[in-house]
C-alpha cells in the first residue's frame, strides 16, 4: 500500500531525553534517520508529513499498566527513586532511571497511539514512529530497556476500534511484553520473530507459547538459530508468517523494526542485511492494509540508522529494490557510507553455514506450523 498519506511520527522534543551515556540504548537514533530520509528527500512530499507526538494521559496507559507501576515511573523520572522501585524493574542495569525517564516514555508512546487515531480516521495510511518499540515493558515491570509499552497501547487503540490487528515482530528479541497482553485475545495476532531463546533476552518465545483461551493459536513464535541470514529467514516469512496473515486476514497490521538482528549488532547473533527489513515490509505492503511500524532494538546506532532510514523509504513506496541500486555500504563492510543508497550488499553463506543454519530453521517451521496452523484451517 503506498497510496495515501504516510506520517513520520517525530519531533526535537523527543531528542532532549538521553539514556546515561554508557547505556546501549541511544534515543538519537530517531534524530539520526530523520536526517537522512530528509537529506535524500524522502521526508516531503503530498503523500507524508511529519507528525509531532503529543503525551498521552493516565487512562490511556493504565488500558495496560497498572497505576502503582505508573506512580512510581513517574516518581523515578522526577528524581524521587526508593529501592522498592528495583521490584518493579526500575533503577537495574538494563532499565537505568535518568531524569526526564518519564516524560520520554510518554512522549514516545504518544507518537504511537497518534500513528494508530491517524490511521483509524483515515488520515494516514501509514505511520512510522522510530522511536517506538518498547515491547518489553509489561504491566507492571519494566524490563529490556522498556519502561512503557507503546506497542500493546498502540494495537489496543486499534483493536479497541473494532480492527483485526497482525502484530509482526521482527526484533532479534522475544516481544514478551506485547504477547503477554494478548495472550488470551484473537482480536490482535502476536507473531514474533527472534533470536532462539535459550541464547537471548528476555528468555521466551518458544514455539509451544500459543496463547490460551480464545487467543490460543494466536500468539506465534518464530525461534531462530545462531548465524540466520537472509535466506534462512525470508524461508521462514514465507512459510509461516504469508500463510498465517491469508487466514487471519487482518484489518491492518503493527510492525516492529527492531535492528537488532542485523550482522554486527553488539548485543544479538544474528547474520541480517538490511534488505530482509525491506523484503518482509514489501510482502506485508502486498496486503493491501494500513500499518503502523514502529523501531525497537538496534545498538550499532549507523546500521540502525540506515536500516530505518531504508525502512521509511519502502513504506513510501521510494525504494526500487536491488542492492546494486543502492550501493555497498553497510553492515558487509562495517561502515555505513550510505551516499551511494540505503540497501546492504547481499550476503551469501558458504555451504558450511547453510549446512548449520538451514535444518534448524526448517525444525522450526515444521514445529510451528504443527503448533498453530490447524487452529486457522491451515
Amino acid at each position: 500500500m503506498t497510496t495515501g498519506k504516510k506520517i513520520f511520527m517525530h519531533s526535537a522534543q523527543m531528542e532532549r531525553f538521553p539514556y546515561p551515556v554508557e547505556h546501549p540504548f541511544k534515543t538519537s537514533r530517531a534524530a539520526g534517520v530523520r536526517k537522512i530520509i530528509d537529506s535524500m528527500g524522502l521526508l516531503t512530499g503530498p503523500d507524508r508529513a511529519e507528525v509531532a507526538p503529543k503525551e498521552v494521559g493516565r487512562g490511556l496507559l493504565e488500558k495496560f499498566h497498572s497505576a502503582e507501576y505508573l506512580d512510581a515511573l513517574e516518581k523515578a523520572g522526577a528524581g524521587r527513586f526508593d529501592y522498592s522501585m528495583l521490584n518493579m524493574g526500575l533503577g537495574t542495569g538494563d532499565c537505568p532511571v535518568f531524569e526526564g525517564l518519564y516524560d520520554y516514555a510518554v512522549l514516545a508512546t504518544g507518537a504511537t497511539v497518534a500513528g494508530a487515531e491517524k490511521i483509524l480516521s483515515g488520515e494516514a495510511v501509514i505511520a512510522f514512529n522510530p522511536s517506538g518499540g518498547y515491547h518489553h515493558a509489561h504491566a507492571g515491570r519494566a524490563a529490556g530497556f522498556c519502561y512503557i509499552n507503546d506497542v500493546v497501547l498502540g494495537c489496543m487503540t486499534l483493536a479497541e476500534a473494532g480492527k483485526k490487528v497482525l502484530y509482526l515482530d521482527i526484533d532479534v528479541h522475544h516481544s514478551d511484553g506485547v504477547q503477554e497482553a494478548f495472550y488470551e485475545r484473537n482480536d490482535v495476532m502476536t507473531i514474533s520473530l527472534h533470536q532462539d531463546p535459550r541464547t537471548l533476552f528476555p528468555g521466551t518465545g518458544f514455539v509451544d507459547e500459543i496463547g490460551s483461551g480464545k487467543g490460543k493459536g494466536f500468539a506465534v513464535n518464530i525461534p531462530l538459530p545462531i548465524g540466520t541470514y537472509d535466506e534462512a529467514y525470508i524461508k521462514a516469512v514465507k512459510s509461516i508468517v504469508l500463510p498465517l496473515i491469508e487466514a487471519y486476514k487482518p484489518d491492518c497490521f503493527a510492525l516492529e523494526i527492531g535492528a537488532d538482528g542485523l550482522m554486527n549488532d553488539p548485543l544479538a547473533q544474528l547474520n541480517l542485511t538490511n534488505n530482509v527489513y525491506a523484503d518482509v515490509i514489501t510482502d506485508v505492503l502486498r496486503f493491501g492494509k494500513p500499518v503502523l511500524a514502529v523501531g525497537g532494538g538496534g545498538y550499532n546506532v549507523e546500521n540502525t540508522t540506515r536500516a530505518w532510514s531504508l525502512v521509511w523509504a519502502v513504506l513510501c513506496g521510494d525504494d526500487n529494490g536491488g542492492a546494486e541500486a543502492y550501493g555497498s555500504g553497510g553492515v558487509m563492510l562495517e561502515n555505513t557510507d550510505w551516499q551511494g543508497g540505503l540497501r546492504d550488499r547481499v550476503f551469501l553463506p558458504d555451504q558450511a553455514r547453510r549446512q548449520m543454519i538451514e535444518p534448524a530453521v526448517d525444525a522450526v517451521i515444521e514445529s510451528v506450523r504443527k503448533n498453530i496452523f490447524t487452529y486457522h484451517g491451515l
